[in-house]
């Protein structure tokens, strides 16, 4: 039991950092898409903002990721907790 927590509370760190790091990427390169320069083509733009949208989808499945760990990790603790009292 404690072994499988420990794992989950590992995957859980590792997921938020994933997700947090795709996020930052997808609003660099949405902020690259809606800054004008003189030199942006429409295939630039296009490429910004497609990169933009699978960042940020990426991002959020990892977070609902990390919400269903949590979610797990907790009935691992509660029937940990029950075993414990019997």
């Amino acid at each position: 039991m404690e072994q499988q927590s420990k794992s989950l509370f590992e995957k859980i760190a590792d997921f938020k950092r994933f997700a947090l790091t795709l996020f930052a990427f997808g609003v660099f390169f949405y902020l690259g898409a809606i800054i004008p320069y003189a030199g942006k083509t429409v295939t630039d733009l296009t490429f910004m903002i497609n990169t933009s949208i699978s960042f940020l989808a990426a991002s959020i499945l990892f977070f609902i990721q990390v919400k269903r760990y949590q979610l797990k990790l907790l009935e691992i603790e509660d029937g940990h907790d029950d075993f414990r009292k019997k």
